[in-house]
């Protein structure tokens, strides 16, 4: 791995404690307005301060993210279909050279292992791969999961392995029972959950720790931070565990008393 490809990771994983929270954005790609993001410059603003990384598209960072906030951009930069269609048949939707002019500090597409365009997709993730090489801009491969499809470890450990074996320089996944063989899957690659569904804040929050204990380094939360009562506190608890190692009560307590 080169020295830029190293600077851009550290940004993202924090050095002091190898963990990080990210904050995941990009819903309207395939959602458009979705709950909390109608206005997404009012709702992730409050919000910057406690995220390690921002998961967001180029069209959203430039109309609502201040150029001068400092703050990692991981720049999603697949799409092509929305909830009305079969969300598998992706495209490219940016190339390198945008990521590039925007300063990103890595670039991310979904991975449909199983889906029906699972093959188009996986080129998607061989082409980002090549061109983050050429670079120096990791690449974050997110295990997309059909409606029929079913979130076990087996699954998951599947699809996470061949993103590995792709080239992705980070993974994010789904937290599901046996989470630890997931991990175990992507070798030395770092893993961060994906938070899914809006979860009751006491859930979301069991899962963050239950992740990082299995091996996770963090999360890519969205959902469960921008559709919560109190978006602030849930970020604070959400970031309380991952960094600091507290318990789901202590963290719960940060959550209810920023309410």
């Amino acid at each position: 791995m080169n020295w830029g490809m190293k600077n851009r990771i550290s940004r993202i994983i924090k050095p002091k404690t190898g963990r990080c929270v990210m904050l995941a954005v990009d819903h309207g790609y395939f959602q458009g307005p979705t709950t909390g993001l109608a206005n997404l410059g009012n709702t992730v603003e409050p919000l910057l301060p406690y995220a390690d990384a921002l998961m967001i598209t180029r069209g959203a960072v430039r109309n609502w993210i201040d150029p001068a906030v400092e703050i990692p951009i991981i720049l999603r930069v697949s799409g092509g279909q929305s909830i009305l269609k079969e969300l598998s048949n992706e495209i490219i939707t940016t190339n390198v050279e945008d990521a590039i002019r925007i300063n990103a500090s890595a670039i991310t597409c979904s991975a449909y292992i199983g889906g029906e365009h699972e093959k188009e997709t996986i080129g998607n993730l061989s082409k980002l791969v090549d061109e983050g090489e050429k670079y120096g801009i990791p690449v974050l491969a997110v295990t997309a999961v059909g409606k029929e499809m079913a979130r076990d470890a087996r699954y998951l450990a599947l699809a996470s392995r061949i993103c590995v074996e792709i080239g992705a320089h980070m993974i994010k996944t789904y937290y599901t029972e046996d989470f630890k063989k997931v991990v175990e899957a992507c070798g030395n690659i770092p893993v961060v959950i994906a938070g899914g569904k809006k979860l009751p804040e006491k859930e979301a929050l069991q899962m963050s720790c239950d992740a990082v204990a299995e091996g996770a380094i963090g999360v890519d939360m969205g959902r469960n931070i921008f559709q919560s009562d109190c978006p602030v506190g849930m970020i604070r608890a959400v970031r309380a565990i991952v960094h600091d190692g507290k318990s789901v009560d202590e963290a719960y307590e940060i959550y209810e008393h920023s309410k």
